[in-house]
């Protein structure tokens, strides 16, 4: 099920190559109802520990939130919070030709999204953009395999549950140390920064769009 080359699977991250996303939006509003500027709510969803906790499954929805509301002083209610925290995400038009190469690979390659998320995204986009994960018979979360991109583990449970060995798939990710982390197992992994620089990448594994 492949192209002819040693290609058989195509793993994508999920935010910013399929899906973007811009946390600037919750910032906007959520500072109004804490003691905190738009940047520093920036900050600190980029540079607190809290959302790489919740990401990878080691806290509840709701203990998140808590943890949260106590960090930035939030005056907000859960019910109120979670359609501010959710609705970050968009489609671009990179992101509507990235979903263009995804159905043309489809017919040659087993497609994966393998994906940093929490499950109050994870569940979102679920709702928000079927037409996007539908394309995917493999579909790798961190909130669910209890595991973060780059450790290593995330990268094996993809592989297995693929079928494939790490030099048999390509991985493509906005993040350079998460592109590193894949490629330390061996498997062919590049940076995203187009949908043109992604077919020069898959053009050059041998990999048919």
């Amino acid at each position: 099920m492949n192209g002819g080359s040693g290609i058989k699977a195509v793993i994508f991250d999920l935010g910013n190559v399929l899906i973007d996303f811009d946390y600037g939006r919750a910032a906007a509003r959520i500072f109004k109802f804490t003691r905190k500027t738009p940047e520093e709510l920036l900050r600190f969803f980029f540079e607190s520990d809290i959302p790489p906790l919740f990401e990878a499954g080691g806290i509840s929805p709701q203990d998140f939130f808590l943890k949260v509301k106590e960090e930035i002083g939030l005056d907000l209610g859960f019910e109120d919070f979670v359609p501010i925290w959710n609705e970050i995400f968009f489609l671009s038009e990179k992101n509507d030709r990235v979903n263009e190469i995804v159905r043309n690979l489809k017919k040659r390659y087993k497609l994966a999204f393998l994906s940093n998320i929490n499950i109050l995204h994870l569940n979102y986009i679920r709702r928000k953009f079927p037409s996007v994960l539908n394309e995917f018979d493999y579909r790798f979360s961190s909130c669910e395999l209890r595991f973060i991109k780059p450790q290593e583990d995330i990268y094996r449970k993809a592989l297995s549950e693929l079928g494939v060995k790490p030099q048999e798939a390509f991985y493509t990710d906005d993040r350079d140390e998460l592109v590193e982390g894949a490629a330390r197992l061996g498997i062919k992994g590049f940076v995203f920064r187009s949908p043109d620089q992604l077919l020069q990448d898959l053009a050059g594994q041998g990999v048919k769009v």
